[in-house]
Order: structure tokens, then sequence, then C-alpha cells
């Protein structure tokens, strides 16, 4: 007579703990009966020590099945749906835990409501020693544009997933630190979680000046470059107000801060909005233009070329006064301006039907063309620094550019170019 006593889950199968009172014997059996895993004879020390023995094995047996379900978690991890920000912060401890030998965390900033701004660091050591290069990119600076967070999560899983068995990928980590920050606007966006009617909230969550009712700041209008002068508001109402001065805002402040010391080792800086499909590059002030344009622009195009293979969709590549319209603060622009020699804005899906509330069926899709884009330009920047060496030093023509950005705007305000 077989007695079936406790069943575990482990792996795929559910294992059972079986008895059979005619023979004597004992065994740990998959719940359909198939397959043996442990079976042991009953004998009279046994007798005594039988439901210890059981115990201790269901034991591991559950000590193993927790581990198993851990390892495979960001496996499992529903990558077509959004998540609410605790359930991204999960999710980048459990990437970080997985792949220790590829991924650190770092939380390198604070936002006004005191929550952490988190990275995810992606790199190889270096077989030869050599000096890496970084890359940025960052998610959800603006709240309610769900589908950037969304792909910042899609591009780690597209890294951690591929880069064994992609030897141009483990090149380029060996090489290069990729920064991803998922949301830069944890306020923000666990604000549009809250229900229907926050939902397209854009702004962060920071107290407005005195005498105004009004909270948050555009942060995407709050860095230091050309601040104030064209594409905002300084009515705290607004849903482009720019803070009370350049940096004010502790979102805007921590990536400032933290990609400003490695300004001179960075290539790319790449942040991710939605919706119009644009890739967007600097500058935002209809009167300055990037010293490398003609570059950017067609590494931009070779980019959206990349992207409409997948599924038919057209990016549109230029300038936010060519393409868009004109805007100042922004973080692109930032990033250009103290140096780093490559900075885009990615607008993803949709161009209008939807815009900031891009059903998840289409996250997929999104996700799959916004990754060939970006990888384009990593691997263009990556073969130019490390094939050619032909990238300029960041930090020369970041002090030329950042002169360059203060004669303009003195003269754009008084009429007057000192």
């Amino acid at each position: 007579m077989l007695n079936r006593l406790r069943c575990t889950g482990l792996l795929s199968k559910v294992i059972c703990l079986e008895r059979n009172s005619a023979t004597g014997t004992a065994a740990l059996v998959s719940a359909a009966g198939a397959d043996s895993i442990v079976r042991v004879r009953k004998n009279k020390k046994m007798e005594k020590s039988t439901i210890g023995f059981f115990v201790l094995v269901l034991t591991i047996v559950q000590i193993s099945n927790s581990l198993v379900e851990g390892l495979e978690s960001t496996q499992i991890y529903d990558y077509t749906k959004y998540h609410p920000m605790d359930e991204i912060y999960k999710w980048m401890e459990d990437v970080e835990r997985e792949n220790p030998e590829l991924v650190s965390s770092a939380v390198y900033g604070r936002t006004f409501e005191g929550k952490n701004i988190t990275l995810l660091k992606f790199g190889l050591q270096n077989p030869e020693g050599k000096e890496k290069k970084v890359i940025w990119m960052d998610c959800g600076i603006h709240a309610r544009e769900w589908i950037a967070p969304a792909f910042c999560q899609w591009f780690v899983k597209e890294i951690v997933t591929s880069y064994k068995t992609n030897k141009k990928l483990e090149q380029m980590l060996q090489n290069l630190d990729v920064y991803v920050t998922p949301v830069i606007n944890v306020d923000g966006y666990m604000y549009t979680w809250v229900n229907t009617n926050t939902r397209i909230w854009r702004k962060s969550r920071s107290t407005p000046p005195s005498g105004n009712s009004c909270l948050g700041v555009d942060l995407n209008r709050n860095f230091n470059a050309n601040w104030g002068t064209v594409g905002v508001s300084f009515d705290s109402c607004a849903n482009t107000y720019c803070g009370k001065e350049a940096g004010s805002e502790p979102e805007a402040t921590a990536v400032m801060d933290f990609v400003g010391k490695m300004v001179k080792k960075t290539l790319c800086f790449l942040t991710i909005h939605s919706a119009g499909q644009l890739i967007l590059l600097p500058y935002g002030h209809p009167q300055i233009s990037a010293p490398n344009y003609d570059e950017l622009v067609s590494v931009g195009k070779a980019a959206a070329a990349e992207m409409k293979k997948l599924h038919g969709m057209g990016y549109t590549v230029g300038t936010s006064p060519q393409i868009l319209y004109p805007n100042s603060g922004s973080s692109r622009d930032w990033a250009r301006l103290v140096g780093i020699p490559f900075s885009y804005t990615f607008e993803l899906r949709d161009k209008g039907e939807f815009s900031f509330l891009l059903p998840e069926d289409q996250i997929k899709p999104a996700c799959e063309e916004a990754y060939a884009g970006a990888l384009s330009i990593i691997t263009y920047v990556h073969d130019k620094a490390f094939n050619s060496g032909a990238i300029p030093s960041a930090a020369v023509s970041g002090v030329a550019m950042v002169m360059l950005s203060s004669f303009m705007v003195v003269f754009l305000t008084t009429g007057v170019l000192l």
C-alpha cells in the first residue's frame, strides 16, 4: 500500500514523499509517480528516525525550490506589463543578485519625497586592464510616460540574457560600463499609479514657490543647459515649469552630480521618453548647434533605420526645434554641453493615437525597436572609441560648449554678444 505523505514544488515538478508500507521502502517521487528521486529502505534504526529523516529531506527540497525560484525571478518577470515602483525596486534587486559578475547597483540620489534614485551598472572586467568608458541611460523623468521605464527594464533583460552568447556585446561590456536608471522621477511615477485622475501627471512632486499651490517641476527643464531661455514656463501650475533655478530639484541635481564626475570617460547619454517616435539631438535652443551636429544626425538616422526594420515604425531624427518644439534645460542638452559627445532623447511610440497611455500590447514591439536603436548608437560610439580612437576629449569640448552657450544666453537675453 502506498501512502503519499507530503508534496512540495521543485523546479517544474511537484515532488512527493511516498511510503510503501508493504515493502518498508520510502521514496521522493514526482507527483505523477513516473520517476523515483530518492529511495531508501527502512530498517530498525531508521524506523525510529523516519519522521526526522523525511522532514530533513523535505526541508532540503523546499530550500532548493526557494533558491531556484529566486534564480528564475527575472526570467519569469513580465516585461510586457507596466509595473509599479515597488515591483521595479524588487526587480532591480533580483537582477543584481542573479548576475553578480555583470551587475551592481547604486543609490545616487534621493527624490524630493526622500525616495531612492537607483541605477544598475553593467560591465565586465577588461581583460587588458584598460580604462573603461561609460554609457548612460535613464528613463522615467516624466512620470506619465510609462513606456520609458518599461523600456529600461527591457533593455536590461536583453543585456543580461544575451551577453554570454553575443560576442560583440560581451566585447562592448568589457570596454564599457553601462549605467541604467529605470525611473528618475520616482515621486511622480508613483503618483501616476494612485488612480485614473493622476495617471497623466508629468512633473515631480516638490512643493511650489511661496504663494503658489501647484506642486512639481518639469525635471527635463531643470538642468543647467541654457536654463529658462526658451520652451519653459515660470508658472508653477504649468507642465513645463522649470523650477526656481537651474538644478533646484534633487532629481536633476543627482544626475548632474553623478554623471558630471564621469564626463571625461562618458561617450553617450541616452534619455528615454514618449511619445512621438522621434530621436532628438542637441540643442533645444534654435540658435545653438552642436559642433558634431552632422555626425549626430548620421548616427541617429542609422539608429532609426534599424528601428524601422523590426515593425515598420518610422522615427524622425533632428533637433527639438526642427521636429518638435524649442526647449531649454533638458538633460540631453546638459550632457552635450558638458562634453559628452553623443547625446540623444528617444521619444518612443506612438504618434498620438494613445500617446502617454500606450496599451500593454504595444510594449514588446515598442521596446524591441527601441533596443535596436539604442544598440545601434552604443555600438557606433564603442567602435569609434576603441577601434579608431577618434572621439575628441570630452573635457575640452565641454569647456568650449559651456562658454559658447553662456555667450549665446547673454546675447539672446540682452541682445548684446559679449
